[in-house]
C-alpha cells in the first residue's frame, strides 16, 4: 500500500485534508493570501511575515501603522466601518420638568393666578391702580401739609 505523507498546516500544525486549499492571512492588510500568492519575509530573528503583495510588505518594512490606513481590516475594525449587528437606537433623555417656585411666590400662588379668568384679573387691576391713586393723593396732602 502506498500513503501519502500527511501534510501538516503551517499555522495551527494540525493534518491537512489534501483537498483542503489552505488560506494565510496578510499580517498587514489582513486580506486573504491564496495559495502560490503572496510574499515571505523573514526577519533577523528568525520570525517570519506574510504579506499579500510587495505594497504591503513595504508599508510593513516602513514602519506604517496599518490602523490608519483606510483600506486594512484593521482600520475597519478599529473605526466600526461595515459593522453587520443590529444597530441599536441610540435612546435620547427626555428632559423631565418641575413645577417650582418663583422668588417671591409659591407654587400655590403661582397656580392660583394660571387658573384665574381674565374678569377676575381685570378687577383686581382696577382695585391695584385705584389703591396707588388713593396712597398718591396720601402722600400729596403730606407734603402739602409739611411744607405750610
Amino acid at each position: 500500500m502506498d500513503t501519502a505523507p500527511i501534510q501538516l498546516d503551517s499555522r495551527t500544525g494540525k493534518a491537512l485534508d489534501s483537498h483542503a486549499v489552505v488560506l494565510e492571512i496578510c499580517e498587514f492588510s489582513g486580506y486573504k493570501i491564496y495559495p502560490s500568492r503572496g510574499r515571505l519575509y523573514v526577519t533577523s530573528d528568525s520570525k517570519t511575515h506574510r504579506f499579500l503583495s510587495s505594497k504591503t510588505e513595504s508599508l510593513f518594512k516602513q514602519r506604517k501603522n496599518n490602523r490608519s490606513l483606510l483600506w486594512t481590516v484593521m482600520y475597519r475594525k478599529v473605526n466600526n466601518k461595515g459593522v453587520k449587528g443590529e444597530v441599536a437606537k441610540k435612546r435620547s433623555r427626555r428632559a423631565v420638568k418641575y413645577n417650582r417656585a418663583v422668588v417671591g411666590a409659591s407654587w400655590d400662588t403661582i397656580n392660583a393666578r394660571r387658573s384665574e379668568t381674565t374678569a377676575v384679573r381685570a378687577e383686581a387691576v382696577a382695585k391695584a391702580k385705584a389703591s396707588r391713586k388713593d396712597e398718591a393723593a396720601k402722600r400729596k396732602a403730606r407734603v402739602a401739609q409739611k411744607s405750610n
